[in-house]
């Protein structure tokens, strides 16, 4: 639940999840490519805007920039997770996503509806945005790894993507913020269920990677850590939304 691995940097950790394993009582696919994302993951779930978030001291224009953005990736992130329920390798894995759909179509639509009204957005400016730089490189990684990939590329985006929102919504359960849209987006993030469908996701991560060849494990690592760099990316952007993501260019 925590963001863990604080601390530590990705040269510390074995570059092969073989050899991360062979010095690990009980390893884990998922911790090791956790690991391998340092610091970016540190950044990511401790950033400046949810630590504001949280605290309630975040400033609305910040806030409605983000959530311009985030509705707008929405749209790719619901596309994403239909991919992986067409390769999930079970009927139990695809009612798991479809459950998970059903989530992201209808409560968090209509939070971002009810959020934009408060903040004075009408909807021509969130229906149709400029994305900025980060948001175009965030929804190609997706795009792409679920198009040229299989079911393993898919989860290697999607958990750290739902793994970081759990990370950071979850460290302080009695800090809540006074704004109604501030804190429906950490409750959205910080229950029980939302809890257990990560943990379901990285337990399929964790299985899949396990059995993938080294060469296809490496590259789950980087899709892992490239999506970690980018929500660092996309929170940053909130404050300043023409700064292009790390890592050159705006598609991966």
């Amino acid at each position: 639940m925590s963001g863990g691995g604080a601390g530590t940097e990705a040269g510390d950790v074995p570059d092969s999840y073989a050899l991360y394993a062979s010095e690990q009582t009980e390893a884990r696919f998922t911790d090791w490519v956790r690991a391998r994302a340092e610091p970016s993951w540190t950044e990511a779930t401790g950033h400046r805007f949810t630590a504001e978030l949280r605290a309630d001291t975040l400033g609305d224009d910040a806030f409605r920039q983000y959530l311009i953005q985030d509705y707008a990736f929405l749209e790719t992130l619901v596309g994403v997770f239909g991919h992986a329920v067409g390769d999930a390798p079970t009927m139990a894995a695809k009612s798991r996503l479809s459950d998970f759909l059903g989530v992201l179509t209808a409560d968090e639509n209509d939070y971002f509806e009810r959020s934009f009204d408060a903040l004075g957005t009408d909807e021509e400016t969130y229906a149709d945005p400029d994305l900025t730089p980060t948001t175009r490189a965030f929804e190609d990684l997706l795009v792409r790894a679920a198009g040229e990939g299989g079911y393993a590329e898919t989860l290697a985006v999607l958990v750290p993507a739902e793994w970081i929102y759990l990370s950071w919504a979850t460290p302080e359960p009695n800090q809540r913020p006074d704004r109604f849209y501030l804190a429906e987006w950490v409750d959205l993030h910080a229950n029980e269920e939302f809890e257990e469908f990560v943990g379901w996701l990285r337990a399929e991560l964790d299985r899949e990677g396990a059995a993938a060849s080294s060469r296809r494990q490496a590259r789950l690592e980087r899709l892992f850590g490239r999506t970690v760099e980018l929500e660092v990316a996309f929170f940053d952007a909130a404050y300043d939304p023409d700064t292009p993501p790390s890592g050159g260019g705006e598609t991966w």
